[in-house]
Order: structure tokens, then sequence, then C-alpha cells
């Protein structure tokens, strides 16, 4: 076994990501990162794992990280993009970026529904820059994570493997 490649440490963003999948609540705001960094990070992540995260903008809609091309037809409009969320029986992440107050009452309900966890499969709807006045209207339904841990974890090399603790 070659020493270099026991050693590497874990690509950038896989703890956030892991922290995520690892939430048990299904409405998450992600605070404190640079968003276009944390994307970029996703999508690597994305492209070695081949699992299924989604980012929404509202002028593109709904789109999938590992094909920038790749678009959910019909998702600019944030109802849609939150019923093909609620609909899927798949795995997926969804990253949802440039959401903006007032909200519908339909869209806050709908997030009200992704906000609990589903019983069979993972379902996490990422809130990015989420204004405080976004913040205040969703109140206690979203888990609040920090992108970005307080302090720096230092890795330690551990039987060849690196470990962030």
């Amino acid at each position: 076994m070659n020493p270099l490649l026991a050693s590497a440490p874990p690509p950038p963003g896989i703890e956030i990501f892991e922290r995520i999948l690892a939430a048990p609540a299904g409405l998450i705001l992600l605070e404190g990162c640079d968003n276009q960094a944390l994307i970029e990070q996703f999508r690597a992540i994305v492209r070695r794992s081949g699992q299924a995260v989604y980012l929404w903008q509202p002028d593109l809609g709904l789109g999938n990280l590992i094909d920038a091309h790749a678009r959910v037809p019909g998702s600019q409009r944030l109802g849609a993009a939150l019923r093909y969320m609620q609909q899927s029986m798949h795995f997926g992440v969804y990253l949802l970026m440039g959401l903006e107050p007032p909200l519908s009452a339909m869209d806050s309900t709908l997030l009200r529904q992704l906000a609990k966890p589903p019983a069979g499969h993972v379902r996490r709807v990422v809130l990015l820059d989420a204004s405080p006045a976004l913040v205040d209207h969703l109140g206690d339904i979203a888990l609040a994570l920090k992108g970005q841990p307080d302090a720096p974890l230092r890795p330690r090399l551990r039987d060849g493997r690196w470990l962030f603790a």
C-alpha cells in the first residue's frame, strides 16, 4: 500500500456535507460559509460519489450539481421546485440559494412539510445565505448549522489515516 495515498486528507467540504446528511431535521440553515466555494466543493464530492445534489437559484431553477446543464423543467418558481423535492422518493440534498422573503403561504407550507425528516430516505433541504428575515420567518422548524467550525480542526495522523477531531 502506498503510504502517500493512505495519508491523504479528505476533500474540502466533506465534513460539512456529512453534517448535513447526519442532521436530524429535513430543513437546514447553513451559516457562515463561502457559498460559491462550498458549491464547487460539493460538486467535486458529488462527481466522486455519484450522489444526487441539486442547486436551486431563482433565475435558473433546479439543476443537478454533476451536470450544470441538466435542469429540472419548470422549476424556476420556488413552489414548483419545492413540490418536486417533496414528491421525490429518492436520496437528495437540495441547496436553495437566493431565497428571499416574503414567502407565499404555499411556499411556507411546503418548507414546513420538507422540514420533517422523511421516514424511508434521506432528503435534506439546505438554505444558503438565508436573510435574517427569512430565519425569523421559519422560526425553529429549521436546524441551523455553521459552515465553519468555531475552532479550526487540526488533522491528526492515526494508523495511517487523517482524523479531524
